[in-house]
């Protein structure tokens, strides 16, 4: 089975804002070379920003900005680096804005987990996922918000979380990291709204993305079940989402979490490990 969308599809999907929204803007998107991030970033450059993409596979970071700029014909640079190191993520911020003129928004894309029972998890496992999706979330956003401190402007932070409201059974690691992340956005939307930084996060629910083929069969079968909605998420839902949050759609909006998952917050079973007998019907 084949998740998420060719790059033709999210070339030509119907358009929800004015398709020079974002003219004159740069955006830099952390995980940017598939799923997600690359939905993101192909949207951003759709709607007329000059896009920069991070990722830690080179070739696949390349081949995603080569495909944005032939679909859409926006300059769209690749950066490739990890953002678990803060030098590298300083150096990443500065390249950003130096190379395309300007930095106006950030979307934090970048993060990965494992699916493991809790009580399994060694504390090598444990220790990368906190480390990239939230250590690592914050260094982009910290050097993000220094340096538009340092050059008298303000930008706007998209923060991709997770659902975690009602716990994820398999996935703790990133449960509490996603937690952390979006509490953090709360506290610095207070801190630094002096500034004229915004900071939002999103939450998607179960999105089709490449991501899914981590997962066992069991798992998979089921995430359409697990909202109300009886169906999984497009990447182009949070794609719309993150451009009305970052765009003037959303200047009056900052320290808020939206969550895209089909009302899955408020209805469903979601496992990402197999379900223990002590949870199934009967």
């Amino acid at each position: 089975m084949r998740y998420g969308r060719t790059d033709e599809e999210l070339a030509s999907l119907p358009l929800a804002y004015r398709d020079d929204l974002f003219k004159g803007q740069v955006a830099l998107v952390t995980g940017g070379g598939r799923g997600i991030g690359k939905a993101i970033a192909f949207q951003l450059a759709r709607l007329g920003a000059r896009v920069a993409i991070t990722g830690r596979n080179a070739e696949r970071l390349e081949g995603a900005a080569a495909s944005i700029r032939e679909h859409t014909k926006a300059e769209v640079l690749a950066l490739p680096m990890t953002i678990r190191e803060p030098e590298q993520v300083e150096a990443t911020v500065a390249a950003a804005a130096e190379r395309l003129g300007r930095l106006d928004i950030l979307v934090n894309n970048a993060g990965g987990q494992f699916p493991q029972a809790a009580i399994d998890f060694k504390p090598k496992g444990w220790n990368a996922v906190i480390d990239t999706n939230l250590n690592g979330t914050w260094y982009m956003m910290q050097a993000a918000a220094r340096h538009w401190r340092d050059g008298g402007h303000g930008g706007a932070i998209v923060n991709i979380v997770a659902v975690y409201d009602r716990g994820m059974p398999g996935i703790a690691h990133t449960a509490a990291a996603r937690a952390g992340v979006a509490a953090l956005s709360k506290t610095v939307a207070v801190e630094w709204a002096p500034l004229g930084i915004r900071v939002n996060c999103i939450a998607p629910g179960v999105i089709e993305t490449e991501g899914m083929e981590v997962y066992p069969d069991e798992a998979r079968s089921r995430f359409p079940q697990t909202n109300p909605m009886k169906r999984m998420g497009d990447v182009c839902d949070v794609a719309n989402a993150v451009c009305y949050l970052a765009g003037p759609t959303g200047g009056f909006v900052t320290g808020e979490v939206v969550h895209i998952d089909g009302g899955g917050l408020l209805w469903g079973d979601l496992w990402t490990i197999p379900k223990p007998d002590y949870f199934r019907d009967g």
